[in-house]
């Protein structure tokens, strides 16, 4: 019996030696699974930050890029003129909210339309008929400019100022039963009206399309109702004397080396 307690000893020594031995290792693993996690979640936020970084870059090149657009691209355009026109006419602030919400609403419509084309067609190819889609307009515009400074042409306002004041000549004033109406909701409806069925097919509108399918439709939004929002203002405020003064060769110069310089942004960049 005294043999068997001795064995019993040793066998309980033995096993309080190994895991005395064996804790040191526990604790070293333990220590690197802190590690790692401590790791893993200091790099989580980075990550996040990163991506909201991310976000908020292509948030801001959108809106700078079509703000830009729809500066060059309004300014001595059909819509501009009508309602420099109608602001000569009718009170200025009708006239502004009636224009300046047709083109914000035809500018949703655009983002709209764009955001439903990459679910139609994979991104990458919005992206390159984006940048095809710059290069044709800018070296339209391009081209047009030229031929305008070669034969002196385009030193004033473009044919769309007559084409406009005919157009308004027609249409006369506001009516309804027969009467002449003043009033602000006349005055507005009919600039609406006008500067919606201008607008809508046109350059600015196609270009809202292709930017609102390649970059953030937020920063679309923004820059391009803002772009609008400036430019009625401007023809609202300058009336025809602004109208007139605008030289048609520089305009359309400017918006295509503007166009152009799109297009190497967005093939050096790539689709996101």
């Amino acid at each position: 019996s005294g043999r068997g307690l001795a064995q019993g000893r040793d066998r309980s020594c033995h096993g309080a030696g190994a895991r005395a031995a064996s804790a040191p290792a526990q604790q070293r693993a333990t220590s690197c699974c802190w590690a790692i996690g401590r790791r893993r979640r200091r790099k989580e936020p980075m990550a996040d930050l990163s991506h909201a970084m991310a976000q908020q870059a292509s948030l801001g090149e959108a809106f700078s890029t079509t703000l830009s657009m729809i500066v060059v691209s309004e300014l001595g355009d059909k819509t501009f003129f009508i309602a420099a026109l109608l602001a000569m006419r009718h009170g200025r602030r009708a006239v502004f909210l009636g224009s300046a919400g047709a083109l914000v609403l035809m500018t949703a419509l655009s983002v709209a339309m764009g955001v439903a084309l990459p679910a139609l067609l994979p991104k990458e190819y919005t992206h390159w008929a984006a940048v095809a889609l710059f290069v044709y307009f800018g070296g339209k515009l391009l081209l047009e400019a030229i031929s305008m400074f070669r034969s002196g042409e385009g030193t004033g306002p473009s044919n769309e100022l007559e084409e406009v004041e005919q157009s308004l000549k027609d249409a006369g004033s506001p009516k309804a039963g027969g009467k002449d109406l003043t009033s602000l909701q006349a005055v507005a409806m009919q600039a609406l009206t006008l500067t919606f069925v201008a607008e809508w097919g046109d350059r600015s509108q196609i270009s809202t399309i292709a930017l609102a399918a390649a970059k953030n439709p937020w920063g679309v939004m923004l820059g391009g109702a803002l772009g609008h929002c400036c430019c009625t203002s401007l023809a609202v405020l300058g009336g025809k004397y602004l109208a007139t003064s605008i030289s048609e060769r520089v305009v359309v110069g400017v918006g295509g080396v503007l166009f152009l310089i799109f297009a190497v942004h967005g093939a050096w960049s790539g689709a996101e």
